[in-house]
């Protein structure tokens, strides 16, 4: 089974060098043909489950206490516009 890991490499936005590319095309199909292993696997007589452990609703009660003003979240902010903190733009456009 042949695999072009280069362009699933692209599809996930990932920068390979050559030794990876070549060591991931000839690892991958063995990965594929286990799991057509594990699709076979007869699985009918394994109950099916939602949790692991016997825990049951461990969610505390939703409790409305006092909390920071927005004034006093923003006392600290190097930058803030119109309540609200200002940070660096993480995605390279206009800042």
């Amino acid at each position: 089974m042949k695999i072009n890991v280069s362009a699933l490499a692209k599809l996930a936005n990932l920068t390979l060098s050559e030794k990876q590319l070549k060591d991931l095309e000839e690892s991958i199909p063995g990965v594929v043909e286990y799991m057509d292993e594990v699709k076979n696997l007869d699985v009918d007589s394994i109950p099916e489950t939602t949790r692991v452990t016997e825990e049951k609703n461990i969610l505390r009660e939703d409790i409305v206490t006092e909390s920071l003003s927005q004034e006093e979240a923003l006392k600290n902010a190097k930058q803030t516009h119109k309540g609200f903190f200002v940070v660096p733009n993480v995605f390279g456009g206009k800042k």
